[in-house]
Formats: structure tokens, sequence, C-alpha cells
């Protein structure tokens, strides 16, 4: 079985999907790591070469002596009323169920699970609900959990005790 985790260090479980650079991925055969892998995420936030507008450095809403709009007027993304950019964009393309769903973000799903194809489980502390279901669509055993040790979630998958907490984990 292989096992891929999103990680940032390679040492502790990333609390969300979306926000993690890395794949540690691990080969169980006969209750025994027999091979372990940094793998890089090519997709999504952190792909190679690319940054999220507000990891780009002193560009984001809080840069140096910058103040967000929201804290000076009171209409920020989310003032009262205003829909946040990218899920009016997402109502305009028809989709209706929220963030992580629709064609884009079936295609970027898609994507992300090639990245790790050769895997049969994928953990992470959480995940949007969309992905969430794209991949388990695709094949994976998604797993989400508290547990924050990637050795001690290897040792829980190898025993059968890791606990999935999907449906408290999925935002």
């Amino acid at each position: 079985m292989k096992v891929a985790i999103v990680t940032t260090d390679g040492k502790t479980v990333s609390l969300h999907f979306g926000r993690s650079p890395y794949y540690k991925i691990f080969t169980i055969e006969n209750g025994r790591v027999v091979q372990e892998e940094m793998r890089e995420r090519g997709t999504g936030h952190f792909a190679h070469g690319r940054k999220h507008e507000s990891h780009e450095r002193g560009t984001g809403h809080f840069a140096r002596g910058r103040k967000h709009e929201s804290h000076e007027r009171g209409t920020g993304h989310f003032a009262r009323g205003r829909k946040h950019e990218s899920h009016e964009r997402q109502r305009q393309n028809g989709s209706s169920q929220g963030h992580g769903y629709g064609p884009e973000a079936d295609a970027k799903h898609a994507a992300m699970a090639e990245e790790i194809a050769d895997c049969d489980m994928l953990i992470a502390g959480g995940m949007g609900r969309g992905a969430y279901e794209s991949f388990s669509r695709a094949g994976l055993s998604v797993v989400l959990t508290d547990m924050l040790n990637i050795d001690d979630v290897v040792h829980a998958v190898i025993n059968g005790s890791l606990e999935n907490l999907a449906y408290t984990r999925t935002d």
C-alpha cells in the first residue's frame, strides 16, 4: 500500500490540503514502511514557481504599513451583502455547491490526484468538501485526521487505528 500525507515539513500533517507544498509518500508492505519519499506538489496554491497573492512579499492584505480596505471603511470581501469574488464567479459558472465544486475545480483536483496516482490513500488534516469528493472519485481512500505527527499517523495506518474525521474536517 502507498500512502500520501500532505505536509509542509515532512514531519507534521498539514492542517489543510490546499495549503501544503509537499506530499510525504510511504510504501507499506507486510506491516512495515519499506520506502519513504518527499514529493513536491505541482498544482494548487504552492505549484512550482507560483505564489498566492497574499504570499508575495509585501503585497498581501496586511503588508507592512498597509491597511486592508475593510478595516478602514467596512467594505471588505465579506461586508454585509457582498460576496467574495471567487464565490460570485462560481455562481456565474453554474456551481451552486460552493467552493471546490464545478468544472474548474474538478480539473484542478484531477491534476492533483494525478500527482499521487500511484498511491492508495491520501491523508490530510482537512480539505474542502469538493476536493474530498474529487479525490474519492479518483479512487483514493481519503482520510482526514487531527493527528499531527506523521510517524504517529503512519503507525496508526499500519495497525488499522487511524480514524477518519472527514465529516468534521471538511469545509
